[in-house]
């Protein structure tokens, strides 16, 4: 009898009626079916899962390729190549006059002579050579160098200022944010190309005994006066995403949750609300760096970039411009070097923001 009753459904009951399935209807799963749940229930994290996105990027990808082998290229070369990028080209301990203005893959007389005499194959000039008679390729891989190196720098320290900052503003709010917002606000009003030529003009004395024997002296005062800018100055676009992205947080349960058992303010910002702005900071500093080496690119081109003999892509691009019309690969590399790294790292940043960016998916 009490079997019958559990058999039997109740009226308007949302109970299944057991009597209309046979035993077969209620086998148990195999191991075989256990595995297959068990991968189609595995577990993720915001990383992977955001990776796995951007793999399915083929422009991203493409990107990512192509700044490997730049970087690739930038690291080893120097390491293959025998010439210097500021020594100008010897022949048996000569210096060789007539190897100036070469073009790519080119000779000069000496080079030739000395090639049939010593039976010795010489390391071919890729890009050609300058009018100083330097090695082209190299000058150019050195001044890939710097660029890059600028803009990681400059966007690490977008992203150390501008997390710091933002994240105070936002989560205490109230007065201290309206404080720190305004100062933002006069920051962002002030012209970074002035303050630059400025920071130059004042620095040159001060910094330049200072930097003098260091490794710091390559540089030279105006690329210091550059990242004492991006330290300023670049940093209030961080900030303010930041800041408006804790206001969105700080409200949600498991921040009040964190608060009421007494969890100090540093380990909630750390634990529970820096982890969740991930995407906008992935994001922002990615976008950071091409925008850093532009503007390291057209400070060189006007003069305010690194000390010579080291150079850069942007001051590269300066020196070929009084021989555009003799020699217009000397610009052309430079430029197509500034825009492949450009590109490639803005369709980086927009693969990584459709890929971590949880209101696009």
């Amino acid at each position: 009898m009490a079997e019958e009753k559990l058999k039997k459904r109740a009226f308007l009951s949302s109970q299944i009626d057991i009597s209309k399935f046979n035993a077969k209807d209620f086998e148990k799963a195999t191991d075989e079916e256990k595995k297959q749940q068990d991968v189609m229930g595995e577990s993720t994290t915001f990383f992977k899962d955001g990776m796995r996105r951007l793999r399915k990027n083929p422009l991203a990808m493409a990107s990512i390729v192509v700044l490997l082998v730049i970087i690739a290229i930038a690291i080893v070369a120097p390491h293959i190549c025998p010439y210097s990028y500021s020594s100008i080209i010897t022949v048996n301990g000569r210096r060789d006059k007539g190897a100036t203005n070469l073009a790519p893959m080119e000779y000069s007389e000496l080079e030739q002579s000395y090639m049939e005499e010593s039976g010795e194959k010489l390391f071919p000039h890729l890009f050609g050579t300058d009018s100083m008679g330097r090695d082209y390729f190299i000058r150019v891989v050195y001044g890939t160098r710097v660029s890059l190196v600028v803009g990681i720098v400059a966007a690490v320290m977008v992203l150390i200022i501008g997390l710091i900052y933002g994240s105070i503003a936002g989560y205490f709010g109230g007065t201290v944010d309206l404080i720190m917002m305004r100062i933002v606000d006069v920051i962002y009003s002030l012209p970074d190309m002035l303050i630059i030529i400025l920071l130059s003009v004042v620095l040159q004395e001060r910094l330049e005994p200072l930097i003098k024997g260091t490794s710091f002296a390559k540089l030279g005062v105006n690329m210091i006066s550059m990242f004492i800018v991006f330290a300023l100055l670049y940093w209030v676009g961080m900030a303010r995403l930041i800041r408006g992205q804790i206001l969105q947080i700080k409200n949600n349960e498991y921040v009040l949750a964190a608060k009421s058992i007494g969890t100090p303010n540093g380990k909630i910002l750390r634990k529970h609300i820096i982890p969740n702005c991930l995407s906008i900071i992935i994001i922002t500093t990615a976008l950071q760096i091409p925008s850093a080496i532009f503007t390291e690119s057209y400070l060189s081109f006007i003069g305010l970039g690194v000390n010579i003999p080291l150079t850069s892509l942007g001051s590269l691009a300066n020196d070929a411009r009084g021989a555009m019309q003799t020699y217009p690969l000397r610009l052309v590399i430079p430029a197509v070097v500034i825009s492949l790294i450009v590109l490639a790292f803005n369709l980086l940043g927009d693969g990584l923001r459709d890929a971590f960016d949880t209101k696009l998916n």
